[in-house]
C-alpha cells in the first residue's frame, strides 16, 4: 500500500571507514538515503583552529636572581648633578657679562641680531643724522633761541639774520653732545636773512656744502635745528618746490627777498637758521620762514610749508661777511612797479618803473615802462619775482631777460652786478 510518497528503506552504514584508509571521515554520500539526489556533492574538511587572541605573557620564574637597581640609581643621580652646575655656571657667567643683578625677575628672550635696515649705514637717514648733528648748533640770545651750523673748523658759524636781531655783540652757542662755547657777531645782512657769528672754540666739526642748483622737486631732504627749543631735533620731508620767492619781513622793519627752496620737513619756531641738507648730508639751504595758517607769531606752526635760503647764495653772502665785514646785493638797475602788471591780454610780470642809466638792464637795452616776463626761463609774477630772482645769482652772473615793450616780445643778455652800497 501506497500513500503517494517514495519512500526508500534506509540501508544499513557500512561498517568501517573505507579499505584505503586515507581519511578518518568516511563518507558513502551515494548510499545515503537522506540525500537529495539534485544536490551537489561537498566534502568539508574542518581546518585547525587559530587564536586570535594575545599571545600570552610570560611567566617569571620566582625563584630566577634579580638584577640589582643601584647602577641605574648612582647614574641618574650623577647626571643630575652634573646638569645642575653646568646650568648654574652658564646663567652666573650670562649674568655677569650682561650686567644683570641676581635675584631679580629675566624678561625677554636672547639678543638677536639687528636687522640690516637698523645698521645705520652711511646713505641711511640715520648715517646723514650722526654725520652732521655734531656740526649744528643752538644759538642762545637773550629771550630767544634758534640754530646755526659749523661752516669752518675755526669757529665759523652761519645763521639767520632774525636769530641774531638784537642780540648784542655777545651770545652763546650748545652743541649737540651738550657742551657750550662763547659766540660774537661777526656781521649780518638783513635783507637776505643771512648773519655768521663766531665761536670760541676750535677744530670744529665743519658742515658739507651741497649746490642748491643742482636739486630737484621730490629730493629727500633733512631739517636740523631746535624747534620750540626741543634740541638736536630731526625731521625729514622732501623739495616740494623750487625758486618759491619769498617777500618777508615785519611791518616797518627789513624787507627780505629771496627765491627760496620750499620743503615740507617740519619746520617751526627755533629751526631758522639751522641745515637743510640732502640725503648725502650736504647743505643745500638755510631754513628760514615758515607758513602758517596762525594769526601771530605765537600761534604760528608747521601746516608742511617751510622756506629755504639756497645755500649757494648764502654760503656767498657768508663769505663777504667775513671777507669784508659786510654783503654784496645782485641787482640789475633797474626799479619795479608794485604789484603785477596785467596787460590786455591777461598777461603778468615786473613792470620797470626806472632804469639806472649806468646799470645792467639800460646796458642791455632795456627802458622804463618794459615788462620783464621771464628771467633765465622763470615766469615772473610781479615785481616781487624779479628782485628775489636776481639776488640768487652772483654779482657778475648773465642771465636771460624776456620783455614786451608795447605789443612785441623782446630777449636780452643782462649782466648782473653789485649793489654800490
Amino acid at each position: 500500500m501506497t500513500d503517494g510518497w517514495n519512500w526508500r528503506r534506509p540501508q544499513p552504514p557500512p561498517a568501517g571507514p573505507p579499505a584505503s584508509g586515507g581519511s578518518p571521515w568516511w563518507s558513502d554520500a551515494l548510499a545515503d538515503p537522506w540525500r537529495d539526489p539534485y544536490a551537489p556533492s561537498a566534502v568539508v574538511v574542518p581546518s585547525a583552529p587559530v587564536s586570535t587572541g594575545p599571545a600570552p605573557e610570560p611567566v617569571a620564574d620566582p625563584d630566577a636572581p634579580r638584577r640589582s637597581l643601584t647602577p641605574i640609581l648612582m647614574i641618574c643621580l650623577l647626571t643630575a648633578l652634573l646638569a645642575g652646575g653646568l646650568g648654574g655656571t652658564l646663567g652666573y657667567v650670562f649674568a655677569t657679562r650682561s650686567g644683570v643683578g641676581g635675584g631679580g625677575t629675566q624678561l625677554g628672550g636672547a639678543p638677536l641680531a639687528a636687522p640690516s635696515a637698523a645698521q645705520r649705514a652711511p646713505e641711511s637717514f640715520g648715517g646723514v643724522a650722526k654725520q652732521v648733528l655734531p656740526s649744528v648748533v643752538t644759538v642762545r640770545v637773550t629771550g630767544a633761541i634758534g640754530s646755526g651750523f659749523v661752516a669752518s673748523a675755526d669757529g665759523y658759524v652761519i645763521t639767520n639774520d632774525h636769530v641774531v636781531e638784537g642780540a648784542g655783540k655777545t651770545m652763546s652757542v650748545s652743541f649737540s653732545d651738550g657742551s657750550t662755547a662763547p659766540a660774537t657777531l661777526v656781521g649780518r645782512d638783513p635783507e637776505s636773512d643771512i648773519a655768521v657769528i663766531k665761536v670760541s672754540k676750535s677744530n670744529l666739526p665743519a658742515v658739507q656744502f651741497g649746490n642748491s642748483d643742482s636739486i630737484a622737486v621730490g629730493d629727500p631732504v633733512l631739517a636740523f635745528g631746535s624747534p620750540l627749543a626741543l634740541v638736536n631735533t630731526v625731521t625729514q620731508g622732501i623739495v616740494s618746490a623750487l625758486d618759491r620767492t619769498i617777500q618777508a619781513g615785519d611791518p616797518g622793519g627789513t624787507t627780505r627777498y629771496y627765491a627760496a627752496i620750499q620743503t615740507d620737513a617740519a619746520v617751526n619756531q627755533g629751526n631758522s637758521g639751522g641745515p637743510l641738507v640732502d640725503a648725502a648730508g650736504r647743505v643745500v639751504g638755510v631754513n628760514s620762514v615758515i607758513r602758517s595758517v596762525g594769526g601771530s607769531e605765537t600761534e604760528a606752526g608747521n601746516i608742511g610749508l617751510a622756506f629755504a635760503i639756497p645755500i649757494n647764495q648764502a654760503r656767498r653772502i657768508a663769505e663777504d661777511i667775513i671777507d669784508t665785514g659786510k654783503a654784496r646785493r645782485t641787482v640789475i638797475g633797474a626799479e619795479v612797479s608794485a604789484g603785477g602788471s596785467t596787460g590786455s591780454s591777461g598777461s603778468t610780470g615786473a613792470r620797470l618803473r626806472a632804469v639806472q642809466p649806468a646799470g645792467p638792464a639800460a646796458a642791455a637795452g632795456l627802458k622804463s615802462g618794459d615788462v620783464v616776463t621771464k628771467i633765465d626761463g622763470h615766469v615772473l609774477e610781479d615785481g616781487t619775482d624779479l628782485i628775489a630772482l636776481v639776488r640768487k645769482y652772483a654779482p657778475g652772473a648773465t642771465v636771460s631777460v624776456e620783455y614786451r615793450r608795447g605789443t612785441g616780445t623782446q630777449t636780452a643778455s643782462v649782466t648782473l652786478a653789485a649793489d654800490a652800497k
